[in-house]
């Protein structure tokens, strides 16, 4: 065996050196340019899933309010023709005032009146709110599913 040729490849090659050349030659180091890993397509499913969930909430709601005001009765207002004004072409009389009690009543009835709209009128406003904030907690928890189907998947 010649050393040489181990180490230089110079002087004669030792049979069997040969032969485990040849066998092992398609182990030997082949130099290939750099391939770097092609970076992945961002999956843009978790973004359709919350775009969707939330249009689907929208249409919902919007579905609901149309179904409970048509449901509703509607209130008709009569029709009240307002008087012509007539001109009375007599001298003019001191016109009659209007005493503070009758006028203090017409206010607190009107006041009574708009406070109990307005108290009904709230009290639906919170139970929308209500509803509202349940399907928006239901559409979070079926995004956060999708979304950890989509980090296991």
């Amino acid at each position: 065996m010649n050393d040489d040729y181990l180490w230089d490849k110079t002087g004669e090659p030792d049979p069997q050196i040969q032969q485990l050349e040849e066998i092992l030659g398609t182990l030997r180091y082949q130099p290939r340019p750099l391939a770097l890993p092609v970076a992945r397509r961002r999956s843009y499913f978790p973004v359709l899933a919350i775009a969707a969930t939330v249009l689907i909430a929208l249409l919902a709601t919007g579905l609901w309010l149309r179904v409970r005001t048509d449901s509703q009765p509607q209130k008709q207002q009569a029709y009240v023709p307002t008087p012509s004004p007539v001109v009375d072409e007599r001298p003019a009389k001191p016109a009659e005032k209007v005493g503070p009690p009758r006028q203090q009543q017409r206010n607190r009835s009107n006041q009574s009146a708009l406070s109990a709209a307005k108290k009904r009128e709230r009290q639906e406003a919170l139970a929308v709110k209500q509803q509202l904030m349940f399907a928006l907690r239901l559409a979070s928890e079926k995004l956060n599913l999708a979304h950890k189907k989509a980090k296991v998947g």
